[in-house]
């Protein structure tokens, strides 16, 4: 038995600045990980699919060239190559964090998948399928989740991607069909559009996004339409099976909609249907951990979970999914266990982008999350063809949208839809964390011509 002052089950956006910083502070600290160093935001996540994004914004671009005046000639896309390009990249942010922790004093690396044996103990088994039996008195767990499979008939009997694989093909797609309208699935479905795929997307919603407020998702869907994307709102899908006939080998989609079965044919199938808990090896009941009845582990605004000196960190305990949320956890236990402080996630901001092009960025309250809390606001909208900058790059698709307290008025929260959404998205939050009245941004002098003086214009319509 080994015994350490501190255990992390995994590696993720929050498990490794931990590791590393308990160990920095002295603290006997062992971190496991079953796969890769850094968890899905560098593995499979943020980095290897903004690298995809990039480079199916280069094809956007290169095809628009004559738009600019620019003669480019047949645009072809070589996935081999974008796909080495982002390997390179990941491989370079994984190797140089994994290189750092083993450098580390006071941290001991494990390569393996962890099991309670008990309420602080574990059974790991190594890569090598030796096993090591672990404890320590606190213990963090920053497992995360992977891709759920929906419950959908004939799934099991076709080839389908999720978020990782599809990142792993060889060729283009000739048809992306598409089931689910969020996150995912739009980034993945734009960027094969653009990759030269014709691409279907199935969404069982009456609108994109559901979070977002109607008109922000209305704008998503005209982007997208005007992208050349087919996209099936309030589709609910029945079942998938192998095409026949003279589309031997091709994947059928039935869904309904309107009270009618639709059926669409298509060379690939993407699940973007959601995401689920990776917890089945952690034998959590062994160690006396509670989790929801969709799998994620029970946390207090402290990040404890129901069992005595063990936490749960980053997508695992169902909080928002997103890296910088991840990191956030570690800013708070590295407060609590490390400083003595009394950090908690109550109220904490949560802003994102959504790497659709061009991006939406949105931080704080939407118009619909306001008005189901009874709160009283201001509401200001614009499009982006209102901005110099944009109609100068010739991108002035989408829009802005801002509501402000009446009272104080302070901002309560924005959504950003267009070039660099998530950019100017980011300068209102500031905005909101230094408490500014909207009058601050409505007043302030931003240089021209940038993204950045649309803010005059949007703020100075609330007077």
């Amino acid at each position: 038995m080994q015994k350490f002052e501190y255990i992390i089950i995994g590696s993720g956006q929050g498990g490794t600045p931990l590791a590393r910083a308990l160990a920095q502070a002295g603290k006997e600290t062992a971190l496991v990980e079953s796969t890769h160093i850094n968890g899905t935001c560098i593995n499979e996540g943020c980095a290897p699919t903004k690298t995809l994004v990039a480079s199916a914004r280069a094809a956007y671009l290169a095809r628009r060239g004559g738009d600019y005046g620019i003669n480019t000639g047949n645009v072809t896309v070589d996935l081999k190559k974008v796909r080495q390009r982002k390997r390179a990249i990941v491989d370079s942010f994984r190797d140089g964090s994994e290189g750092r922790l083993r450098q580390l004093e006071n941290l001991e690396l494990i390569m393996g998948t962890a099991r309670f044996s008990g309420p602080k103990t574990l059974k790991v088994t190594r890569t090598d399928s030796s096993t090591v039996e672990i404890q320590a008195q606190t213990i963090v767990i920053d497992t995360g989740t992977r891709p759920a499979v929906p419950r959908l008939e004939g799934v099991e009997q076709v080839p389908y991607l999720d978020s990782t694989s599809i990142m792993e093909l060889e060729e283009v797609p000739e048809h992306l069909l598409v089931i689910g309208g969020g996150y995912i699935g739009l980034e993945f479905g734009q960027m094969f559009r653009r990759f030269g795929s014709k691409v279907t997307i199935v969404h069982r919603g009456d609108q994109l996004l559901r979070r977002e407020d109607e008109d922000i998702s209305a704008e998503v869907l005209k982007i997208l339409q005007e992208d050349g994307i087919e996209v099936h709102l309030q589709g609910k899908t029945i079942r998938v099976e192998p095409a026949h006939g003279k589309r031997d080998g091709r994947i059928s989609l039935y869904f309904e909609k309107e009270g009618q079965i639709c059926e669409v044919t298509g060379s690939h199938l993407l699940l973007a249907a959601g995401r689920k808990p990776n917890n089945a090896a952690l034998n959590l009941v062994a160690a006396g951990v509670e989790t929801d009845s969709r799998g994620f582990i029970r946390v207090n605004n402290r990040l404890e979970a129901s069992a005595p000196g063990i936490y749960a960190i980053g997508d695992i305990n169902g909080g928002p999914a997103f890296t910088h949320i991840s990191y956030d956890d570690f800013r708070v236990l590295k407060t609590n266990l490390l400083d003595g402080g009394g950090a908690t996630t109550e109220n904490r901001q949560v802003p994102y982008t959504v790497f659709i092009d061009p991006q939406l960025g949105r931080v704080g309250l939407s118009e619909k999350e306001a008005k189901k809390a009874g709160v009283e606001y201001w509401v200001a909208t614009m499009p982006m063809s209102w901005i110099a900058r944009a109609l100068e790059v010739d991108e002035s698709r989408g829009m802005m949208k801002v509501l402000v307290d009446p009272d104080s008025k302070r901002i309560l929260g924005c959504a950003v839809l267009g070039i660099e959404g998530g950019e100017i998205m980011a300068m209102i939050q500031i905005a909101m964390m230094a408490g500014l009245p909207y009058t601050a941004l409505r007043d302030g002098i931003f240089a021209h011509p940038t993204l950045a003086e649309s803010l005059n214009t949007l703020f100075g319509q609330l007077g």
